[in-house]
């Protein structure tokens, strides 16, 4: 077959390795004229990377290209999408185990896929985590999955906008608008994550949380059992302790990721797990033992009484607003970045108020003049504007405006594409900057 890559970044590389067989032909397709690629693989690159798609039997989409710029590029060929796929559809479809776990919502996707993956092993099951986070799926499939172990699919928009399967245990977190730069609309980008329900049977299970509408809306889709998190039907916060079918799972002092939201996760993922397992005291293990994943909410030390937290991968308003809430000491917070046209209102109005205990505000990137556009008109002046793209100087500023026992924290409400690469980049250079201070 011919088949066509189209972006070749890490799941395009991942595709390359599994299609790369077969006699198949390979074409690389990349709108990055400078993208190396392997020798003796034809390529089609720069602008016009997607024309002339119907040449091709097979289509492989890399998450980060919409499917309508394929269509768009290809007018003649109204039926061009029947022939594309992804690496997350091709996982589905020959993946050696139907214990799938996926895990979708705006934020606590991967604390949440890690902690029910942590919980299974926990449980004696052989588990595979992989999806948005850490390996792509056809990657996966080199760990030799044997029919009775448990795959935990972390998945984001931009691998579901097109997802033609479902997991036997769906979940949906949290939803907020975002990624409104890609998706055509806020309505687009819900149905993306409702790709993950739509095609359940009746013996599946949706989990989605109980006072969230959007993620109740979007998990309702599925024709499975559908249990909410965060309510009596799923695991809740009673009291000081985590319950689920009036069981005591574990009191709150056991969790130790950092933050009151994260109690919201580790119901989530107690939910889902305890479709496979009612053992607590695995479950327990697993919530006392993992404190978080990098860049999210994460300590990087104390330097001359300041506490420093790296909260990068908060790329949305209510990201930051959990950053605020979960870090009690008095905070300069560092704030902005790429402009995705996200509302910023309710962050403003949140740092306005006494509890939040937001002494600054240093205001970075390209958003920094729309935020305090949005602060003026709350009436917080608490802030200043830094025009600097070093990490190492954002953060001289921050701890200029620290005093001992605060906190200086990264949480930037916005994704990193204007000055970094992506989060990890932005948050591996607030690490070095700490460490130089």
């Amino acid at each position: 077959m011919k088949i066509a890559l189209l972006g070749y970044d890490r799941q395009g590389r991942s595709a390359l390795k599994y299609w790369s067989r077969d006699g198949n032909e390979i074409t690389i397709c990349d709108k990055n004229k400078a993208v190396e690629t392997p020798k003796g693989v034809p390529t089609q690159l720069g602008e016009h990377y997607l024309a002339n798609l119907h040449e091709f039997d097979v289509l492989v989409r890399t998450p980060g290209i919409h499917p309508a710029a394929i269509q768009t590029s290809n007018p003649d060929s109204p039926d061009i999408l029947e022939k594309t796929t992804t690496v997350t559809n091709e996982f589905f479809r020959v993946c050696p185990t139907k214990n799938i776990i996926g895990v979708t919502g705006t934020k606590g996707k991967g604390t949440t896929s890690t902690l029910i993956a942590n919980m299974l092993e926990a449980a004696g099951k052989n588990v595979h985590l992989g999806g948005n986070i850490g390996i792509p799926p056809l990657d996966m499939l080199e760990d030799a999955i044997e029919p009775d172990d448990w795959v935990i699919l972390e998945l984001a928009n931009y691998q579901l906008i097109d997802l033609a399967h479902s997991p036997h245990i769906a979940l949906c977190l949290m939803i907020e608008p975002e990624h409104l730069d890609w998706h055509k609309s806020l309505d687009e980008y819900l149905r993306a994550k409702q790709q993950l329900f739509l095609h359940q049977t009746e013996q599946d299970i949706a989990i989605y949380k109980n006072d969230d509408n959007r993620s109740m809306h979007i998990a309702r889709s599925s024709l499975g059992k559908h249990v909410a998190y965060f309510s009596e039907q799923g695991a809740h916060v009673q009291e000081n302790s985590i319950v689920i079918d009036d069981i005591e799972v574990c009191s709150l002092d056991d969790v130790a990721l950092t933050g009151a939201h994260n109690y919201e996760n580790v119901c989530a993922a107690v939910t889902a797990v305890w479709q496979v397992t009612q053992d607590t005291a695995v479950m327990r293990q697993a919530i006392s033992t993992f404190s978080g994943l990098p860049f999210r909410i994460e300590p990087r030390g104390t330097h001359n009484g300041i506490d420093y937290y790296n909260d990068s991968f908060a790329t949305a308003p209510g990201a930051a607003i959990a950053a605020i809430r979960a870090i009690p000491n008095k905070k300069v917070m560092i704030v902005g970045g790429y402009d995705r046209g996200l509302d910023f209102q309710k962050l403003a109005e949140i740092i306005t108020k006494p509890e939040a205990n937001v002494r600054k505000v240093v205001l970075i990137g390209a958003s920094a003049q729309r935020i305090a556009n949005t602060f003026d008109e709350v009436g917080y002046a608490d802030y200043v504007v830094s025009e600097s793209t070093s990490m190492q100087e954002i953060l001289q500023r921050a701890t200029k405006e620290a005093q001992t026992g605060d906190a200086v924290v990264l949480s930037p409400a916005c994704a990193s594409f204007d000055m970094f690469k992506n989060f990890e980049v932005r948050g591996q250079a607030f690490n070095e900057a700490v460490e130089n201070l």
